[in-house]
């Protein structure tokens, strides 16, 4: 049996928070910068997962550098603020793409919602389309280029313009749970739960206008634990815990 016959997806948009890349609270900074040995995970997940033949994009966040709503006590103006979180994410996108091709020897591609013609091309739609039916790892940086939105909300627009097949979101946790599980030892997960469950019981997965823009394109989302080597490719096959936002 071949790799990709193991899996039903064959384009998935990976969304990883930049704390991730950070090393998470537990990391000697904090989760505070770039960890070398975060981003190299996971450069290497994405690159296995490549391997198989599953076109594969993502988007990280830049919560490990800067975050918009931090400005709000400084009286800083939002839309600046913003913007210096998306600039973030462009930061978070270039270490990626060094470990992915230099460690891993991936072909990639770094698409920002903001020009910036020396360091990345400009996001359109159908170039991506093109780096991903040639087998490249397309990094997309910049949010969706305006203010107010968060990351997640780029992930859903951009799996809905590429058309992909699922949203594959890694966290710290291993699914969806009801309450905190970091707090609550008692807290149960979900394998399976709605769009509409997830905005009514306020469980965090996405902000409203993400959650919203998956359901209407009806693309699913797993919800995983990325921490240990062959996560991604586990997660596609349902071979690890994990929910399931349908």
């Amino acid at each position: 049996m071949s790799e990709t016959s193991k899996v039903k997806y064959k384009r998935v948009l990976v969304k990883v928070s930049g704390e991730m890349l950070g090393g998470g609270k537990s990391s000697p900074n904090n989760g505070i910068g770039i960890d070398g040995d975060a981003v190299e995970m996971v450069a290497a997940e994405l690159a296995e997962l490549s391997e198989t033949g599953v076109e594969v994009a993502i988007v990280v966040g830049g919560g490990n550098i800067w975050r918009g709503k931090r400005a709000v006590k400084w009286d800083m103006d939002r839309t600046a603020a913003d913007y210096m979180g998306m600039l973030a994410t462009v930061i978070n996108s270039l270490a990626l793409q060094n470990v992915l091709e230099h460690k891993f020897e991936k072909h990639t591609r770094v698409l920002s919602a903001i020009h910036m013609a020396e360091l990345c091309e400009p996001y359109i739609t159908r170039k991506a389309e093109k780096h991903l039916r040639k087998g490249r790892i397309v990094i997309f940086a910049g949010g969706i280029g305006n203010p107010f939105f968060t990351t997640d909300t780029a992930a859903s627009l951009r799996a809905r313009e590429i058309d992909a097949d699922v949203i594959l979101k890694g966290t710290k946790v291993d699914g969806v749970y009801d309450s905190d599980p970091m707090i609550n030892k008692e807290a149960k997960r979900f394998d399976k739960i709605t769009y509409l469950e997830t905005i009514s019981k306020n469980l965090g997965v996405m902000d409203r206008t993400a959650i919203t823009m998956c359901m209407e394109d009806e693309i699913p989302i797993i919800v995983f634990k990325l921490d240990k080597p062959g996560c991604l490719k586990r997660v596609l096959a349902g071979e690890q815990n994990q929910t399931l936002v349908t």
